[in-house]
């Protein structure tokens, strides 16, 4: 019951973001800044440095009865998987999909969200108990592709990333997308230290989000 309350509280929000950081006070920040504004799916990515630590730390402040999820991405192996979710990550996040992670995220109940791009990557992810499919990089497909996908797999939850903006938001909804994952515009504003403005950004896609889902 632990991974549907998980995917529950993942799709019931539509927003995960994905954080990229050049330190794990700045992943921690952007991450804060991001449920300030309502997403509560965090996804910490494996390419900062201390990212299990970052886990640890946000894991820690938000609790299991928290409605924020935390989750780990860019996470290419079931060992590094492993150390996510020993750091207490919730979900799993891949730029492709792996069989090892796979069963390793089964075997703890732990959603797997792989990156797919073709019809057979996603069959095979889903034979193998992925319960949402990440479309990787989005911006390779645009929205009118989750219309096509979902004619021969209309059981696939789809959530895409890479390619997703505040313009296009609703349209990934709309055509069936189950979420959305929001990196590089999202989290920018970081670097200049205003972390403010993540927090309005933060906002608007969950408005979008919520605005789509209400016109279906």
């Amino acid at each position: 019951m632990k991974k549907l309350g998980i995917l529950t509280k993942l799709t019931d929000c539509g927003v995960v973001a994905v954080v990229r950081a050049d330190s794990k006070e700045e992943a921690i920040q952007i991450s804060e800044a991001c449920v300030k504004g309502g997403i509560m799916g965090i996804e910490v990515t494996f390419t900062i440095n201390e990212a299990e630590t970052v886990i640890k730390e946000l894991a820690s402040y938000f609790g299991d009865n928290s409605e924020v999820v935390i989750g780990a991405g860019t996470v290419l192996d079931a060992a590094t998987a492993r150390i996510a979710i020993l750091a207490g990550a919730q979900f799993i996040v891949s730029p492709g999909f792996d069989k090892q992670t796979a069963k390793l995220c089964n075997l703890y109940q732990i959603p797997y969200m792989p990156g797919c791009m073709t019809i057979m990557e996603m069959k095979t992810a889903l034979e193998y108990g992925s319960d949402v499919i990440k479309l990787f990089p989005g911006n390779a497909f645009g929205p009118d592709f989750i219309k096509a996908v979902k004619a021969p797999l209309p059981q696939v939850n789809i959530m895409p990333t890479g390619g997703v903006s505040l313009e296009n938001a609703d349209q990934w909804i709309k055509n069936g997308c189950v979420a959305i994952g929001v990196g590089g515009n999202l989290v920018a504003s970081a670097k200049t230290g205003e972390y403010e403005k993540i927090t309005e950004y933060a906002s608007q896609y969950v408005k979008k989000v919520q605005e789509a889902r209400e016109g279906l």
